[in-house]
């Protein structure tokens, strides 16, 4: 592939990740072979923990909503001790607290709507 190929496509996920609403920190993003991931670290996680959240779902097995919401805890009190410049994260912490935060946002969004199916039922049933 030509490099103007490569900085054009590289550029067009640049964008796509901007749209998206990260803030695509190079301090805070991975690197691949030189170039930067469109998105940073933590939503990188993020998006990988919705897809694992999504094959966890297909193969039959639920989260309970107390541990979805320590998942999104450990993910916030990491953003907190930055934010509070306790101490700074890591890119694989964030990733990692990402990913935890990515599978507990599925498995709520999965849980809330076995709840309107259920409504739903009880109201046409």
């Amino acid at each position: 592939m030509k490099k103007s190929t490569k900085i054009k496509t590289w550029a067009f996920f640049m964008r796509l990740g901007n749209r998206c609403g990260c803030h695509q920190r190079e301090d805070r993003s991975f690197k691949i072979k030189g170039w930067q991931f469109p998105i940073c670290s933590r939503c990188t996680g993020i998006l990988v923990g919705q897809l694992l959240g999504i094959l966890i779902y297909i193969f039959q097995f639920r989260i309970p909503i107390y541990i979805s919401c320590i998942f999104l805890l450990i993910m916030f009190l990491d953003w907190y001790i930055q934010h509070k410049n306790i101490r700074e994260s890591t890119n694989i912490r964030r990733f990692i607290t990402g990913t935890l935060a990515g599978i507990a946002q599925v498995a709520i969004f999965i849980e809330i709507i076995f709840i309107l199916v259920d409504i739903f039922n009880k109201m046409i049933g």
